[in-house]
């Protein structure tokens, strides 16, 4: 029997074009946050503007080379571009450029290249390709360590640079085992951590120790039954081993701007005096951005009308407060545009992830998924005053090369398996 060798591709259009408008109105945006004076050069490449202008041509070569490559080489070269990436985040503990404190930069002539970025996309790539091992069962724990030292890795690298933002994406994977098998348990653990932890530096350790105490044993009693007497207490002595030991964290570990963040976001400091010096320091950009965002009302100001964006009021507004321009130049309706748009991306790689007949592409399709929406949770958050101030990019909108190419070979490579699928059985 003949084999029929042609392949066909099938590429996802939705995808492409939701793609091409948050990366086409992130340029819009970030005329308005960086633009001097009243004229406007658009191919100035001495501004941001001019800069990312730059970044998204190049951006569509890289696109057609990576949906050229075959789909299978992502697969079967996993492993490799995994290690790579963990070659170049070491490497900058030796060749590595400071910026803003934190070494996370390769400086290449007149330009800077940040691994971390890419590094999330190597990561997905080597989840997805354990995962999916036949050998592999998540649900044993040996698999289970094994997966995880492959997403600590890169994380506790990440970290070591300084970079406590990038290093808190990682976390995006656990949602990707959860939906592989991982059990709930680790979950309801991630969770139940986060919640002590603020609590605790709220509260203090003893009123969280009770207050978890009176929880556990009162779900206890209500399902005796069904349960045992010893995991509950162990639960309990975990629960107040971590109620006072986050303070220990907080007050010895963590560095002054991280307290100060997370102080500013609990009101924890009583001090009035000391209060205002830090709203004036590590608050003021939100500060700014809360009033930037306030400004615009439902409609907006208008491009490049926005005044408190063209008085440079916000600093470095073109990148990780980006969503401010957004906020007062289209007002409301503009920001819930903007957020929809990335709902609707995120709901369709999920739905392509589905739809995928490898447990490889559907691994690495949810963790794209995942990866974007916490890059979004947390930036809009940051901006909005909702969650302590991390410095982290909003996707394909904030400017930087290394952060638009990396999602870009995030989203397609995905684009490129999926179009795969009508060729596999």
């Amino acid at each position: 029997m003949v084999r029929n060798t042609n392949r066909h591709f099938k590429f996802d259009w939705i995808t492409i074009i939701l793609f091409l408008l948050l990366a086409g109105f992130g340029w819009i945006n970030i005329i308005s946050a960086s633009h001097i004076g009243d004229e406007i050069n658009y191919f100035d490449f001495s501004q941001p503007y001019g800069k990312q202008l730059i970044f998204i041509f190049l951006t569509f070569a890289l696109i057609v080379l990576l949906l050229a490559i075959d789909a299978k080489f992502y697969e079967r070269f996993s492993s490799v571009i995994y290690i790579i990436s963990m070659l170049s985040l070491m490497g900058l503990f030796v060749f590595g450029k400071n910026v803003n404190g934190a070494t996370s930069w390769y400086g290449i002539g007149g330009m800077t290249i940040q691994p971390s970025e890419f590094a999330k996309t190597a990561t997905a790539l080597a989840v997805a390709k354990y995962v999916s091992d036949l050998n592999t069962n998540i649900k044993t724990f040996k698999d289970q360590i094994q997966v995880f030292i492959i997403i600590i890795i890169p994380a506790v690298l990440v970290l070591l640079q300084n970079d406590t933002g990038s290093t808190i994406v990682y976390g995006a994977f656990f949602f990707v085992l959860y939906r592989e098998g991982l059990p709930k348990f680790y979950l309801n653990i991630g969770i139940s951590l986060i919640i002590l932890s603020i609590l605790s530096l709220k509260f203090g350790g003893l009123i969280t120790t009770f207050i978890s105490g009176i929880l556990i044993f009162g779900y206890y009693f209500f399902n005796r039954r069904k349960s045992n007497l010893l995991v509950f207490i162990l639960a309990f002595l975990l629960s107040a081993g971590v109620s006072f030991g986050i303070k220990f964290f907080y007050n010895s570990v963590l560095q002054p701007h991280q307290k100060d963040r997370i102080s500013l976001w609990l009101r924890l400091e009583k001090d009035p005096e000391k209060l205002e010096r830090m709203k004036k320091t590590f608050a003021y950009n939100l500060n700014e951005s809360e009033k930037a965002i306030g400004s615009g009302g439902f409609t907006g100001r208008g491009f490049m009308e926005g005044t408190r964006t063209t008085g440079k009021f916000v600093p470095e507004q073109h990148t990780d407060y980006i969503f401010s321009t957004v906020g007062e130049e289209w007002g409301f309706l503009g920001s819930s545009l903007v957020v929809i748009v990335f709902v609707l991306l995120l709901l369709r790689i999920l739905h392509l992830a589905e739809l995928q007949k490898s447990q490889f592409s559907r691994v690495y399709g949810y963790s794209v998924a995942a990866i974007i929406f916490v890059h979004f949770f947390i930036n809009i958050g940051m901006v909005m005053g909702l969650i302590p101030t991390i410095g982290i990019p909003l996707p394909l909108f904030s400017y930087g090369g290394s952060g638009l190419w990396a999602f870009t070979i995030l989203i397609f490579i995905f684009i490129k398996l999926d179009s795969n699928r009508i060729n596999e059985w």
